[in-house]
Parts: structure tokens; sequence; C-alpha cells
């Protein structure tokens, strides 16, 4: 299966929390080794949307709030390089609307 084109990534999730250095679980120095920054979010949220368009989603469980799903592959940033990653949504139990939860390095690329 294939994540929807229109699911929803929060701003946020990229402006407050993947792109900002943080004491605990910090991403933003992954994605800054491909270009990614806090003034490019967009670039990131296209890669994500990319990534998500061209490769198949995995069931990777549930909770009371609906079915997670895993993406796996690379997402390129603005200087070219490639990051291998994991990409986690959720479908809403709710509405079935999907939602991006978060990205994390895939094994071995951290």
């Amino acid at each position: 299966m294939n994540i929807p084109a229109n699911a929803i990534i929060p701003e946020g999730k990229l402006t407050d929390y993947l792109l900002v250095p943080r004491p605990w679980d910090d991403k933003s120095k992954f994605l800054a080794r491909a270009g990614f920054t806090i003034d490019k979010s967009e670039q990131l949220e296209q890669a994500i949307r990319k990534l998500t368009t061209l490769s198949e989603a995995e069931p990777d469980g549930s909770n009371v709030y609906g079915g997670f799903y895993r993406v796996e592959g690379d997402i390129v940033g603005p200087n070219g390089i490639a990051l291998s990653v994991v990409l986690i949504w959720l479908q809403w139990k709710l509405d079935g609307t999907f939602h991006f939860v978060t990205l994390k390095p895939a094994k071995g690329s951290s």
C-alpha cells in the first residue's frame, strides 16, 4: 500500500522537532548532513513526500489511535547527499487520515 499524497505533515513536526537540535533523540545533525536546515523545512517535507509516494508502506503495529505504517528508503537533500531513513505514519482510526509521526535514520545510517 502507498500513503496517500494528501497525508498530513504538520509543519511543527519539521520546524519544532526534526530540524531543531535537541539534547535527546536529536535528528537535526543527521538531516544537516544532506543540507536540511530549519530554513529549508519545505525541502525536507518535499523529500519525505517523494519517498512516501515512491515506496510501499508496510504495517508496523497499532494502538488505540490507529495503525502505524513504515516507509523505508533514501531522501536526497538540497546538497545532493542521500540519507537512508525510516518514516513512520499513523492512519487515524477516527477518520482514516494519514499523519506523519517521525523520521529516523535507517539502521547503520546514523
